[in-house]
């Protein structure tokens, strides 16, 4: 991926990261495991879950900020649609989700990886185009008043979202990546939030992804 590293590729690389994960996980099923289909119904509602708190933080706060200072309004409009049918796409994927874990079924874990197939494609076109046309857009803007005003809105989390937040986060984070997000953050605040605040993440969530395939 081209271009400067931003907290918005963090983000991106956590959600591609864990659509990646899911997909992988559906294949080579076990007809009937429906307790692996539990678990990843939990694993993608932890994903569903950020993304959609991304995604409003753009919608209420970044997308009019850039109106405000000029920014083309049919590429945020572009942006809104975008929003609209990744929403879509992920209700579709945890609907498939649902039905895997009631069946667990062979059948029903191909219609999920189908369903994934077609939510990381939205997705992709999505972050891309954010990437590749709206940050260089925002760029000239960081570290005004405006931007400023923006972050303090972004981070307003509790202690334990941002924990759960800083954990998912960090999750296999790659060293890109992981080096950005230390010059951002200082080190010791990652660890506390990732490691201490987001400890219900790495003990109910994280280990999903890696769940243990004795059973098969």
């Amino acid at each position: 991926m081209t271009g400067p590293m931003t907290m918005n590729r963090v983000i991106h690389a956590a959600v591609r990261r864990d659509l990646l994960r899911l997909s992988t996980a559906l294949s080579d099923w076990q007809d009937g495991d429906c307790a692996r289909g539990v678990e990843l119904e939990r694993a993608f509602a932890n994903l569903h879950a950020e993304l959609h708190h991304h995604h409003e933080g753009e919608d209420t706060h970044i997308w009019p900020m850039l109106a405000s200072v000029g920014v083309d309004p049919l590429l945020l409009a572009e942006m809104e649609s975008e929003h609209a049918a990744m929403a879509e796409a992920l209700a579709a994927t945890s609907t498939a989700l649902g039905t895997l874990a009631g069946t667990g079924s062979a059948a029903d874990a191909a219609a999920a990886r189908a369903s994934v197939g077609r939510t990381r494609q939205v997705v992709e076109r999505h972050l891309r185009h954010e990437e590749e046309e709206l940050e260089p857009q925002l760029a000239p803007h960081h570290g005004s008043p405006e931007w400023k005003a923006v972050e303090k809105n972004l981070r307003s989390r509790s202690p334990g979202d941002a924990g759960r937040f800083f954990a998912w986060l960090t999750d296999g984070i790659p060293r890109r990546e992981l080096t950005f997000l230390r010059s951002a953050v200082p080190p010791p605040v990652i660890f506390v939030l990732a490691r201490v605040l987001g400890r219900r993440y790495t003990r109910d969530i994280a280990p999903l992804w890696g769940a243990s395939t004795s059973r098969r």
